[in-house]
């Protein structure tokens, strides 16, 4: 039996990369898969190969910086399913600049979409896993949560994420509620192909560039994330929880 049958997952901002790439994953394990993204259009083929599984896959269109579309979102989840037991924050967007070139908007929108999102999917998926005494969440931090050139608003979000996984761990334990964060470092995907295009280089110049760095000498692949957060939805790390886990090819400080 796989070890996560039965359980029903939501993974936000899954249309494409990492978030597409862990709901497959937690499919192949057994659950059925709620997948959210501005467009439920642009899900279809992160749908498409979850039910490959033999999984059920459903797709909501949902801005997660929005409580009234996450809490219309959860409910609908709800109902479909009859319970949520995972839920992977993963939901989030770059604009990078200097600080003192940096606009007000963009930095607010970096903090609306990845430190409020969390925070209110948190918040919404809360009120089922604490009635059914169960239930794992997942945050999505960073490397850069130690400080990055020309991310203020994206560092600034990371590391705060770190500190609500810490907060809500201590608040929804006694719930039997995990609540882990995911640090990637350098990982191969369109968003990461888009940052390089914007600095003007190829996919395979940022990578010969910052792979240098990373003391396994190559880029992660989004498997590299949705094997850990597998791992960290499942009971198997029913003792864990409070922790942000790097996975960056190396200790942190070493490949930013």
């Amino acid at each position: 039996m796989a070890r996560l049958s039965g359980r029903v997952a939501v993974v936000t901002g899954a249309a494409r990369g990492i978030g597409a790439a862990e709901a497959i994953r937690l499919a192949q394990d057994g659950a059925n898969v709620a997948v959210l993204d501005l467009s439920a259009e642009a899900c279809k083929e992160t749908v498409e190969a979850i039910e490959a599984t033999g999984a059920e896959g459903f797709a909501v269109a949902c801005d997660v910086s929005s409580g009234q579309q996450v809490e219309a979102a959860f409910a609908e989840i709800a109902e479909r399913f009859g319970r949520i037991d995972i839920l992977v924050n993963n939901a989030g967007i770059i604009r990078d600049n200097l600080s003192f070139k940096m606009t007000e908007e963009d930095w607010d929108l970096v903090l609306d979409v990845h430190l409020k999102g969390s925070f209110l999917c948190s918040k919404a998926v809360q009120k089922y896993m604490t009635e059914q005494q169960y239930g794992k969440i997942i945050m999505t931090s960073s490397i850069v949560a130690q400080g990055n050139r020309g991310q203020a608003n994206y560092s600034a979000a990371k590391g705060a994420l770190q500190s609500l996984t810490a907060t809500l761990a201590i608040e929804l334990g006694r719930f039997n509620i995990n609540v882990n964060a995911i640090a990637p470092g350098w990982i191969e995907t369109e968003m990461t192909r888009e940052a390089a295009e914007r600095a003007g280089m190829t996919m395979d110049e940022m990578k010969d560039r910052f792979a240098k760095g990373i003391p396994l000498k190559r880029f992660g692949r989004v498997d590299d994330i949705s094997n850990v957060v597998s791992f960290l939805v499942s009971d198997e790390a029913s003792y864990v929880s409070g922790e942000t886990i790097h996975i960056a090819g190396g200790p942190a400080s070493s490949v930013i």
